[in-house]
């Protein structure tokens, strides 16, 4: 028996975890299916609420290296392109917000991959997309099972499992710009010993352009390596012991200077000359050790992790000095406000020589580390005509956000920058925040006839400390600034329900609480909380999938997180956290797919996708993230409409496939009626376009065109001025699989 369902633009078949199969399958079925939000092996109409998996068949359409352009595939999911690359990519749930993903939980192989999920959960690291076997996305229901950050729901990237027998790949692709991608793995499993490894490397020199030339691009190498022990098929107690390693190294010649308005209408794609020497420099390490072990019919997966992850964002910070007419040294300001700063804009873009050591670039370098154990029993049983598959699970964390930072001064000569000095070690910030956390869940999973119950409670024991030390004082041998000890104890409950009307058409929805813990040293600042409600019906017959889920979350409190990133209307400290108090979003998130089957042996696959997101503050407000705020505002940075539509032909050696994405007007500041032209994101359309020839049984070429019309548009104005959406970027490349 199987259920099929189109996540994006291939026909996904989902196996239905029957006994047999769960049998048959084994240690692995644990492994698969107990740690991922979704699961390969799960009726989708049996998973209450919104719940996506797009599988390797899905991200192999286009290949894409980017994860905003893979999760245009998902409904209900927000994005905020920031450098056209996806390297730190902005993405929110259901409304959520989108700044560094930091209000969703991010995992990966159901692991917190975040660098420190609750000390400081902006990602600036994000798992390499490309190497992804699956990615998950679950929105409501995830609240339960999966935090700590529940209001939006959970993004699981599933990695490359160990095959079940010799084999492997080798995939190279070159594009405009200098793209060359590598990508390859080799694995094997035999009776009692597995194990594979992977290498991902892929280079560009970027698509913008800076005054003296020189690469705007990056370079990424990611190593992965995963080594398994099992015992037999037929041992009585069945186990497996997983280790799995990765090392990622990241450096990208990106900035956080955008344009004015008026240089970005006369070339998007330019950088001014200040932003010359921005660079990140990053490299992130892990380890986990999964044990996995069954006994009759029940499961225990535990699973042992560190994650440590280091960054050096050299990046043009702000002005030192200022003529009267423009009074600010901001960044923002400048680009903002063209008219008043002419003199300071010169300066950034190189045309006249500034001031000594009038430009500041920061040296925005930290240190983060997470580590942990968490372990889920799962005891499935019957009551009556009552099937349970009931989860118990604990987990225990630790993490750090350690940052020591300092600037560099130059000055601006002749369209260049000069070195003019550089201030001491812990300057520009010179503070630890830690964190520390237990977390409880219990949910049951009830099959009654043609109901679906999942009723769960989750219990999050959260305790954060932030010390800060003197500028002066890079050895941290002095008397130390201690915040107060921000504790958080919560309880978060809610209940999912589905319903099978007849064979093809089946009810969902669902009740939960929302919960985001504050930041540390933030005494004023209250836990994120809502209530969301979700309620919408799937329909599966004859080849044809539909889905469409309504949802409903009312904030009792909002937070605001001043970050580098979100460049805030206000002066807030990097790190402070704001109340916003009162809000409501509501939408729709709808998707179908078909398909077409044509004569001599050809497919033509449709899928389509829209959601709808309105969300308002209930509450007036001044501060320094949110600025004014009237109630009855709109969110910033948060589109009311999305769609992406996919058409594509298919045989047994050919496929092509034509994707277009709309995405709606935003505003980046907010508020009400028509949007001012300075705070407007404009609305756009973008389609791709991708092939695939099979050449022998065992070689496959492929090409794709990303933003095949050539649109020019803009992403967004945080944290300085207008960026751009990348340009249309061809790629070519061939796939041998062994």
């Amino acid at each position: 028996m199987r259920s099929y369902f189109r996540t994006g633009t291939s026909l996904l078949s989902l196996a239905i975890a029957t006994p047999t199969l769960a049998e048959s399958a084994a240690i692995e079925y644990a492994d698969i299916e107990r740690i991922q939000v979704v699961g390969e092996y799960t009726e989708r109409a049996k998973i209450p609420g919104a719940a996506t998996r797009l599988n390797e068949e899905d991200l192999e359409v286009f290949k894409y290296q980017d994860i905003l352009r893979t999760l245009r595939l998902v409904p209900g999911v927000n994005i905020q392109e920031e450098d056209g690359f996806g390297l730190r990519p902005n993405i929110g749930l259901r409304g959520s917000g989108v700044d560094r993903s930091a209000k969703i939980t991010l995992m990966e192989d159901g692991v917190l991959i975040a660098p420190a999920p609750y000390a400081a959960p902006s990602a600036y690291y994000f798992p390499t997309a490309a190497r992804m076997q699956a990615v998950e996305v679950r929105k409501g229901s995830a609240a339960v099972k999966f935090g700590p950050r529940s209001v939006g729901g959970a993004i699981n990237l599933v990695s490359r499992a160990i095959p079940d027998e010799f084999g492997g790949f080798a995939d190279v692709r070159i594009g405009e710009d200098n793209l060359f991608t590598t990508h390859g793995s080799i694995g094997a499993s035999g009776d009692h010993v597995g194990g594979m490894v992977e290498f991902f490397s892929s280079s560009s020199d970027g698509f913008k352009t800076l005054p003296g030339g020189g690469e705007t691009g990056y370079e990424i190498e990611d190593y992965l390596g995963k080594f398994r022990i099992k015992t037999d098929e037929n041992a009585e107690i069945q186990q497996s012991l997983t280790l799995k390693l990765s090392k990622t190294n990241n450096d990208s010649d990106e900035t956080y200077l955008g344009l004015s308005d008026r240089d970005f209408a006369a070339n998007a794609y330019q950088r001014y000359a200040a932003s010359a020497l921005d660079h990140m420099d990053t490299n992130h390490e892990q380890i986990q050790l999964t044990h996995q072990m069954k006994i009759g019919d029940v499961e225990v997966v535990t699973t042992a992790y560190k994650n440590s992850f280091e960054r050096d964002w050299f990046k043009f910070n702000d002005l030192r000095a200022t003529t009267d007419s423009c009074g600010s040294t901001s960044g923002a300001f400048v680009l903002a406000n063209e008219h008043i700063c002419a003199t300071e804009l010169a300066w950034l873009k190189g045309e006249e020589d500034s001031p000594e050591g009038a430009i500041r670039i920061r040296h925005n370098a930290r240190a983060y580390e997470a580590k942990g154990i968490q372990s889920l029993v799962a005891f499935p049983f019957t009551t009556g005509s009552a099937e349970h598959d009931l989860e118990f699970s604990v987990r225990y964390h630790e993490d750090y956000e350690d940052r020591l930072q300092n600037d560099e001064t130059y000055t601006m000569v002749d369209g260049e920058l000069v070195f003019a000095a550089e201030t001491a070690l812990g300057s520009a910030g010179n503070r630890l925040v830690e964190a520390e956390a237990w977390a409880f869940f219990a949910q049951d999973t009830i099959n009654v006839g043609n109901w679906t119950i999942v009723p769960g409670i989750r219990f999050e024991s959260i305790r954060l400390n932030r010390t800060d030390w003197a500028g002066t004082d890079p050895n941290r041998t002095g008397v130390a600034t201690a915040k107060p000890e921000t504790k958080v104890d919560a309880v978060v409950s809610g209940v999912g329900i589905s319903y099978a009307l007849d064979d093809n058409l089946t009810l969902t929805g669902g009740v939960f609480k929302g919960f985001n813990p504050p930041g540390a040293g933030n005494a004023d600042v209250r836990e994120e909380k809502s209530l969301n409600v979700e309620a919408g019906v799937i329909y599966d017959k004859n080849g044809f999938y539909a889905e469409a889920i309504a949802f409903f979350s009312d904030y009792s409190n909002i937070h605001g997180d001043c970050t580098a990133a979100s460049g805030q209307p206000g002066d807030c400290d990097i790190g402070d956290q704001f109340n916003g108090g009162k809000a409501r979003i509501y939408g729709l998130e709808a998707m179908a797919g078909y398909a077409v089957m044509l004569d001599g042996g050809w497919t033509m696959p449709l899928s389509a996708n829209y959601t709808f997101t309105d969300a308002e503050f209930r509450s007036s407000f001044d501060d320094e993230f949110w600025g004014g705020v009237v109630r009855g505002d709109a969110f910033p940075y948060l589109s009311r409409h999305q769609f992406t539509a996919s058409a594509g032909v298919q045989n047994d050696v050919f496929s092509a496939t034509f994707q277009v994405n709309y995405v709606s007007a935003a505003r980046t500041q907010a508020g009400s009626g028509s949007i001012p032209e300075g705070e407007r994101i404009d609305g756009r359309i973008v389609a791709d376009l991708s092939a695939h020839y099979r050449l022998t049984e065992n070689l496959e070429l492929f090409a794709s065109v990303d933003n095949l019309f050539d649109e020019t548009y803009s992403v967004a104005r945080r944290p300085m001025g207008l960026r751009p959406g990348k340009p249309r970027t061809i790629i070519g490349g061939a796939k041998f699989t062994f």
